[in-house]
């Protein structure tokens, strides 16, 4: 009985350290919502409040009708799809290559693909940004794919590795001796095996590109190739932050990622778990 007791308690104080954890993290998403639906009169005049006392949609309206955040949206949509599905492309035929051949320098590829790892972005951002204004990358969602590929493709691809591993070659070496291609099995055996890990290394680099901002920002000067961060910094002026169309905005642009999160859900989880156990 006593050690039922125990169980029980100890079980309640993990839930309620689950709880607590859970309402740290979300509080800055609930915030953001409280104020995007508050209307301006009542952001200063009502002190701090954990609900307005009358709600609008008003910032949404502004946002949707009186502003470019649509085309910022749209270009973050293209930039961070292509980016996800370029990236995924190519990390999956690396990490299957260095999961599954030996050859020389393979050690030496993978330091220097850790390596470029190790550098602040903001350090390299004005060498790149004199290597791509000469090929007229600048100023274009294009640049930004090309970019943003670069930098995720190492991580990816030893992701990707991770993934590769964990399944016995046995399985495609079967399929061969059954006849098929090398590429047949890959595709028709493995790549059904590590769809958990495509889905993890398309969610990861679809949220990286996403979110990137300095990139966004130093290599574009035009609004018609600005992605959605960037169009964040419209709503700030010299004097004031329309903290009401801001927040709308946000809370717009988290809509499509969590969307996209919950299809894949079953997906990611098995994927961020598998890949971590090499067996």
């Amino acid at each position: 009985m006593h050690a039922r007791v125990n169980r029980s308690t100890s079980l309640l104080l993990h839930y309620a350290l689950i709880g607590l954890y859970l309402a740290f993290a979300l509080f800055p998403l609930y915030w953001m919502l409280k104020v995007s639906l508050t209307p301006n009169e009542l952001l200063y005049g009502e002190g701090v409040r954990l609900w307005p006392s009358r709600i609008t949609l008003d910032h949404y309206a502004s946002v949707i009708e009186h502003s470019q955040f649509p085309q910022f949206f749209r270009n973050s949509l293209i930039v961070s799809g292509s980016t996800a599905l370029l990236v995924t492309a190519l990390a999956t035929a690396a990490g299957y290559g260095f999961s599954r051949f030996r050859f020389r320098g393979k050690l030496w590829i993978v330091g220097l693909m850790l390596v470029s790892q190790m550098f602040p972005l903001v350090m390299i951002v004005a060498p790149i940004f004199r290597l791509l204004s000469p090929l007229g990358l600048t100023n274009s969602l294009t640049g930004l794919v090309v970019v943003y590929t670069a930098f995720n493709v190492p991580f990816a691809s030893l992701l990707m590795q991770s993934f590769f591993d964990a399944i016995p070659k046995d399985l495609e070496e079967a399929a061969m001796i059954d006849g098929a291609t090398r590429f047949q099995a890959l595709r028709s055996v493995i790549a059904p095996l590590t769809l958990p890990g495509l889905a993890a290394t398309f969610s990861f680099v679809f949220t990286a590109a996403w979110s990137e901002l300095l990139f966004a920002l130093m290599l574009n000067s035009s609004t018609a190739a600005s992605t959605f961060p960037v169009g964040l910094l419209a709503f700030v002026s010299k004097f004031s932050v329309d903290f009401g169309q801001m927040t709308a905005a946000g809370v717009l642009a988290l809509l499509p990622v969590c969307g996209f999160f919950f299809l894949i859900q079953r997906y990611l989880v098995q994927g961020l778990t598998a890949g971590a156990v090499k067996g």
